[in-house]
């Protein structure tokens, strides 16, 4: 993998608005692991890249209607297939951690850099994606120095909020992989 202007080469790049620029001098040396299905356990990764595009058509779905108002992103979202789609370039600020802190470091969009996994806490995720994320996350660490500690879920940064990337989520499996 290699990066220019902070998009990397070779993969599906669909860019977000919802993004910023980070506070400087800012560090990045965060990885939050997240997982999305839209509505939840639905696996369709169109709706979910119109969600971070802000054109969710919610139809009769209440989940969607309740949900198709927020402005969110992430920088990668790995589909079910093990597909790396990037859609805010790596120095910019996506917008996925939300009210969050990180040892006594609050804001974690801030310094962080997310990774959506297409799944639910309900299942398992697949071979393809845990390949997918090590090889993301092995490229992020070298090009960022951030240590395997510094890879975290969203319930490790929103404890109170979120519970993702769930109990299914294999961290030994990913581990061994980086």
């Amino acid at each position: 993998m290699r990066a220019v202007g902070g998009i990397i080469e070779g993969i599906e790049f669909i860019e977000s608005p919802n993004f910023n620029h980070r506070p400087e001098p800012v560090m990045i040396n965060l990885i939050v692991i997240h997982a999305i299905s839209l509505p939840p356990q639905n696996y369709d990764t169109k709706l979910i890249t119109d969600f971070f595009l802000n054109r969710l058509a919610p139809g009769q779905d209440p989940y969607l209607k309740n949900i198709c108002h927020l402005k969110v992103s992430s920088h990668f979202l790995i589909t079910r297939e093990g597909d790396l789609i990037q859609l805010v370039p790596l120095h910019k600020r996506a917008w996925h951690a939300g009210i969050s802190q990180f040892e006594d470091q609050e804001n974690c969009n801030d310094f962080s850099i997310g990774i959506e996994l297409e799944g639910c806490d309900e299942e398992a995720f697949t071979p393809n994606q845990y390949t997918k994320l090590s090889e993301l996350i092995k490229f992020l660490k070298t090009e960022y120095d951030i240590p395997l500690d510094r890879v975290v879920g969203h319930s490790d940064i929103a404890p109170d909020r979120k519970t993702d990337p769930g109990p299914h989520f294999n961290w030994n499996l990913l581990k061994s992989l980086i």
